[in-house]
């Protein structure tokens, strides 16, 4: 392939919605920069209103195929909280050779999401690398099917299947 037939490099920082589909375009705003940066700063609150709180439920696919391996690990929005948190602040400890933010946000891709009613199935993958300052890195490569619902104030989360296998591209 050359230059001139190559297809254009996504821009990760840039919604790939268009200004007319405002639901897809929330999701993603919620979804990507909300939540990396959140993440980074390792602030619960700059997220906390993303969520359906009532019946939230999150699974662990533990990085394996086969569902039965996967567990219930976020049975309440305060359990994903505390490992959310948990992770957050760890990744706060880690000195990086590269800017986290730019590599987490290259790495992240949300561009399918699925709008039946006020029901939302969104598929968030990553696959990228952060490297370290110590020469190691850190592999970005899982997937994440969320369930979003639309309510009075918005999209929000009401549970995922996270951690799942992802072949990259």
């Amino acid at each position: 392939m050359t230059a001139e037939t190559a297809a254009p490099l996504r821009d990760p920082f840039k919604n790939p919605f268009p200004e007319s589909d405002t639901a897809r375009r929330a999701i993603w705003e919620m979804l990507v920069p909300r939540d990396i940066t959140a993440y980074l700063a390792a602030d619960w609150s700059i997220v906390a209103d993303d969520f359906v709180e009532a019946n939230f439920t999150g699974m662990n696919g533990n990085r394996d195929e086969n569902p039965q391996n996967w567990s219930l690990s976020f049975a309440s929005l305060e359990a994903y909280r505390n490992e959310w948190l948990r992770q957050a602040k760890e990744g706060q400890g880690t000195e990086y050779a590269e800017d986290a933010r730019t590599a987490i946000f290259t790495a992240t891709k949300l561009e399918e999401i699925e709008i039946d009613g006020s029901a939302a199935l969104v598929r968030k993958k990553f696959d990228g690398r952060i490297q370290r300052k110590d020469g190691g890195e850190d592999r970005l490569l899982w997937q994440t099917l969320y369930i979003c619902r639309e309510t009075a104030d918005g999209w929000k989360i009401a549970g995922f299947v996270g951690y799942l296998p992802y072949e990259g591209h």
